[in-house]
């Protein structure tokens, strides 16, 4: 199982970026874990990662808590599937890759700068690995 942790966008802020790729790093000692910026017009992630489950953060997508999100993560680790998580730029999402099958997920029905989301997506997804085994950070 891999992760990959796609956003548009370049990043402005070096220290909300930095908490992220924090979080990317500590999330790599369970799972191959990747972070990088996009240009939507250069990728298709439907063709790059044909097999992965996509999830698209939105804010009109779904809301899950912390638990329903480490069953996101435990679905996927059970089945050796990856999951590519994608966040869009200002403009949002492309329309195509939201018509397109993958879960819409709401990180919080606050809007958030891109940076930021980052940082909460990425340390979500290492709480829900410290969760699923037992390490005390969770708490």
């Amino acid at each position: 199982m891999k992760i990959y942790l796609y956003f548009i966008g370049r990043p402005k802020d070096p220290y909300a970026n930095g908490l992220a790729s924090d979080f990317v790093a500590r999330t790599s000692r369970y799972a191959a874990t990747e972070m990088r910026e996009i240009r939507p017009e250069r990728f298709e992630p439907w063709e790059r990662h044909p097999t992965a489950r996509k999830v698209l953060c939105d804010p009109a997508g779904k809301a899950v808590d912390s638990r329903g999100f480490c069953a996101l993560i435990a679905g996927a680790e059970r089945e050796g599937r990856d999951l590519v998580f994608l966040i869009g730029g200002h403009d949002g999402l492309p329309q195509r890759w939201r018509d397109r099958d993958g879960l819409l997920l709401s990180l919080s029905p606050l809007t958030f700068p891109h940076e930021l989301a980052r940082a909460v997506l990425a340390e979500q997804i290492y709480r829900a690995f410290t969760s699923l085994r037992g390490h005390p950070y969770p708490r």
